[in-house]
């Protein structure tokens, strides 16, 4: 599951777990700092400390992400400060907050019951909630490409095909977008100047939903080169990898299977960081 929708808007899923574990601790720390014959205070600098734990591990996961793909953020240097991305090392962060609440609990004894607890239930509900939502929607998360009928945008040039089939055989990138979309357009020059660049990795461009004259006409008003165009009148491939959110954008290995995803906008330095990755896999 990639993403939720409320209304008309739709969120990524990823980081809610992260969040609803956050809550969950500052709750507990405060709760538990509260209880009877705690110094006065405690409740107070429990939950300050949790957020201080939070605000560490998430700075960390970033920046340890960024020196993972230095040269790639090195080129784009705005791009480190681009959070929207999704690059976070989630090892390093989850590490650093366990440190720094260790550090406050070893500094103040009267913090320690507090804390204690607040680092487990943030742990259980961290590792677990990400489980829960796999279990709460069985075979919408599967590694394999789904096998969804799509036609060509250029229909002289390539045959109807599926997702499945054209995803086999080289590393690829599923790009599922629309021209009424702010965060598609605005990644798409991008995305063609990466289709251009990189000729061992394909990109599939997969439109969700609009006819072969629209797309046409937006691909001529913005002089896009786009190749591997493909239509997906009923966006039926949102619906199979359980992303209601767009743009989403897919990286499957040579055989087809799903090693990375991203809902939302991407920058030319986390595209380049999962291109080194997915050329790893």
């Amino acid at each position: 599951m990639l993403s939720i929708s409320l209304g008309p808007v739709a969120f990524p899923v990823a980081p809610l777990p992260v969040l609803a574990a956050l809550l969950l601790a500052a709750w507990v720390a405060r709760r538990v700092g509260a209880r009877a014959g705690a110094p006065e205070g405690a409740a107070a600098r429990a939950e300050t400390a949790v957020w201080t734990a939070a605000l560490a591990g998430l700075l960390a996961a970033r920046l340890a992400h960024v020196a993972g793909h230095a040269d790639a953020y090195l080129a784009t240097p705005w791009a480190m400060l681009d959070i929207r991305d999704g690059g976070w090392s989630a090892g390093a962060g989850w590490a650093v907050a366990a440190a720094v609440l260790a550090w406050r609990a070893a500094a103040a004894a009267a913090l320690r019951p507090a804390l204690a607890r607040a680092a487990m239930a943030g742990l259980l509900v961290g590792g677990g909630a990400p489980l829960a939502l796999q279990l709460a929607m069985p075979g919408r998360t599967a590694a394999a490409a789904p096998d969804v009928a799509l036609q060509p945008l250029a229909p002289l040039q390539q045959a109807p095909s599926s997702l499945a089939v054209l995803v086999r055989g080289q590393p690829t990138v599923v790009n599922l977008w629309a021209t009424w979309c702010a965060p598609c357009r605005a990644e798409m020059p991008m995305l063609a100047q990466a289709q251009q660049r990189h000729a061992d990795v394909r990109f599939l461009f997969v439109n969700q939903g609009e006819s072969a004259a629209t797309v046409n006409r937006y691909l001529e008003r913005e002089a896009l080169p786009l190749r591997d165009v493909w239509l997906d009148a009923s966006s039926a491939v949102g619906v199979a990898v359980a992303s209601s959110g767009l743009p989403t954008t897919l990286f499957y290995d040579a055989q087809g299977q799903l090693v990375d995803a991203h809902m939302g906008l991407l920058n030319a330095a986390s595209l380049r960081a999962r291109l080194q990755a997915l050329r790893e896999d």
